[in-house]
C-alpha cells in the first residue's frame, strides 16, 4: 500500500486502554475524525487483568474482614470464602474476557477501530497489520496519541520461561487458587496479590528483596500495618530476600534465596515492576528507542515531536489507570486546541492543557486489610523537594468514626503542611475504609486549600472523616 492508499484520519490513537478511549473521547467530542487501534481487547490491561478482576477477587475479602470487626455478625461470616464464588464474580467484571461492550462504545463515540498491531512508519503514519493479514495505513493530520501503556517486568533468571511464572495477568485471570503461592515483590501489586489468594485458600510466601519493608513509596507507616495485617492472615513476609534462581520439579516452584533457602509452592508471581510497551510500535522510525520510556511535558506531547503524544504508562510520570485516564483528557483537550490553531494552549500549571496533577496531587488506594491510600508528597519526598515542612500524625483508632466502623480499628493519618505556604503538600491514610476518603484529601492537595480553610469544610459526625478535625487540632496544638 502506497501512501496515496492511506486513509486520513485527524487524530490516530495506538491503544484502546482506557487510556486510548479517553484520548479518542475528547478528540472526537471536539470534531475531530479519530481512528483508535488495538492488538488486544478493547478496553486494555485494566478491563481484564488490573483493576477491574484485581478490586473484584479483593472486595469479598475486606467485606468479610470489615464484618468480623462487627460484633452480632463476626460470628456468622467464620467459614472460608467461597472461592468459585469469587472467581465467578471476578469473571463477571472482565465481561468473561470479551470486549463487545467495549467496541460498542467506541463506536458510540463515532471513532472508526481498527484491530491489529499499531506501528509507527514516520512522521504521522501509523500501519496497522491486522489479525487476517491485511496491512492498512493510517495518516493523522494533526496527531498520533501512543497509548501501548506497560507489561510486567520480569528478572532475568536463568530458565525463567520453563518454570511458566504467573504476572499481574496470570493472578488476576487465575481459574483456582493454588495450594502454595510465592509472590516476589513488595509494592502494590504484590501485597494486594497476597491479599486476595491468601483468603481464598492459597499459602503465600512473599518475597521482598530490598529492606525498605512493604509499600516503599509511601510513608513507612503504611508498609507496617499492612505488614502486620498480612503476618496476621498467615502470609510468610521475608524482607531482605532475593530470588536467585527458580525451576520447576515436577507441579512444584523451587526459589532459592540469597540466603540458600529453598522455597517450594505451586506457582511464583513475579510483582517486579513494569516495563514500557513500546518495543514493536515503530519507534525507530521517528528517531526514538524502542523499548523506551517517551519522555513528554505536561500537554503530553513528546519531547521533539509537535505530532506525537504519549499518554499513560507509556511516559512513566504516574502509572495508575485513573492518572493515565487524567492525562488523556489532558492530551485530548490539547490536541483539538492545536488543531482549532491555537499555538500556545493553557500549559501553565493548573492550566487545562497540563497534566500538573502528575507532579503535586498523585492519588492511590491499596486494596489490602487494612486499606492505604495517599496523595501528593510523603514527608521525606517533601523535604527531599525543599519544602520546610512538618508532618501531623494522628491515630485513626481515636476517631469515633472508626471505632464504630469496627472493633479493634488500626489505622494512621498523616497530613504534611507545607510551613511557608500553609497549604497541604500530602496526605496518607491507612486503616479500613478509608480508601474512600481520599479525593477530600485529592481536593485539598490540587486545590492547595489553606489550612485556615480546612478549619471551615466541617466533618460530618460520627464518620471516619473527622480525622481531618483531628490533624488541624494537633497542627494548632503543636
Amino acid at each position: 500500500m502506497t501512501q496515496s492508499d492511506s486513509i486520513a484520519y485527524d487524530v490516530v490513537v495506538i491503544g484502546a486502554g482506557p487510556v486510548g478511549e479517553n484520548v479518542a473521547d475528547r478528540t472526537r467530542a471536539a470534531g475531530l475524525s479519530t481512528a483508535i487501534v488495538e492488538s488486544e481487547l478493547v478496553g486494555g490491561e485494566c478491563s481484564y487483568w488490573a483493576c477491574m478482576p484485581s478490586k473484584a477477587l479483593l472486595r469479598p475479602v475486606l467485606a468479610r474482614a470489615d464484618a468480623r470487626r462487627l460484633p452480632g455478625l463476626s460470628q456468622s461470616v467464620r467459614d472460608p470464602l467461597d472461592t468459585a464464588a469469587v472467581l465467578a464474580r471476578r469473571d463477571e467484571y472482565t465481561s468473561h474476557w470479551k470486549d463487545d461492550g467495549q467496541v460498542q462504545w467506541v463506536e458510540g463515540i463515532g471513532a472508526d477501530l481498527y484491530r491489529g498491531q499499531g506501528r509507527l512508519a514516520g512522521p504521522r503514519t501509523v500501519e496497522v497489520a491486522g489479525p487476517d493479514g491485511t496491512r492498512r495505513v493510517l495518516t493523522a493530520r494533526h496527531a498520533v496519541a501512543v497509548c501501548t501503556g506497560s507489561g510486567a517486568a520480569l528478572p532475568g533468571l536463568p530458565g525463567l520461561a520453563e518454570v511458566r511464572p504467573w504476572t499481574s495477568r496470570e493472578a488476576t485471570s487465575a481459574r483456582s487458587a493454588p495450594g502454595r503461592l510465592i509472590v516476589v515483590g513488595g509494592g502494590v501489586v504484590a501485597v494486594e496479590m497476597a491479599t486476595a489468594w491468601q483468603a481464598l485458600g492459597s499459602r503465600v510466601t512473599l518475597l521482598v528483596r530490598g529492606n525498605d519493608g512493604l509499600l516503599a513509596r509511601m510513608e513507612p507507616f503504611a508498609g507496617e500495618l499492612v505488614a502486620e495485617a498480612l503476618t496476621e492472615a498467615g502470609v510468610d513476609i521475608r524482607t531482605g530476600t532475593s530470588v536467585e534462581s527458580v525451576k520447576r520439579e515436577g507441579d512444584t516452584v523451587v526459589a532459592v534465596t540469597d540466603t540458600g533457602d529453598r522455597v517450594e509452592a505451586d506457582e511464583i508471581l513475579f510483582a517486579t515492576g513494569r516495563v514500557p510497551r513500546t518495543d514493536d510500535i515503530g519507534l525507530d522510525t521517528v528517531g526514538l528507542e524502542p523499548g523506551s520510556w517517551l519522555p513528554v511535558d505536561d500537554s503530553l506531547r513528546v519531547e521533539g515531536h509537535d505530532w506525537l503524544y504519549a499518554v499513560g504508562d507509556v511516559n512513566h510520570r504516574a502509572l495508575l489507570t485513573h492518572q493515565g485516564k487524567y492525562q488523556a483528557r489532558i492530551a485530548g483537550a490539547a490536541i483539538a486546541a492545536r488543531a482549532s490553531g491555537v499555538p500556545d494552549p493553557d500549559s501553565g500549571p493548573w492550566g487545562a492543557h497540563a497534566a500538573t496533577a502528575d507532579h503535586d496531587a498523585v492519588p492511590q488506594v491499596v486494596f489490602t486489610d487494612p486499606e492505604a491510600a495517599s496523595v501528593g508528597l510523603t514527608l521525606a519526598e517533601a523535604e527531599q523537594a525543599g519544602h520546610r515542612v512538618r508532618a501531623v500524625d494522628v491515630d485513626l483508632a481515636t476517631v469515633a468514626g472508626a471505632s464504630l466502623y469496627g472493633d479493634g480499628y488500626k489505622g494512621r493519618a498523616r497530613m504534611v503542611v507545607d510551613l511557608e505556604d500553609e497549604i497541604v503538600r500530602g496526605v496518607t491514610f491507612v486503616g479500613p475504609g478509608v480508601g474512600e476518603m481520599i479525593h477530600s484529601a485529592t481536593v485539598t492537595v490540587a486545590g492547595r486549600v489553606p489550612v485556615s480553610r480546612l478549619w471551615h469544610a466541617v466533618p460530618s459526625y460520627p464518620t471516619i472523616s473527622e480525622v481531618w478535625l483531628r490533624l488541624l487540632e494537633t497542627y494548632r496544638d503543636n
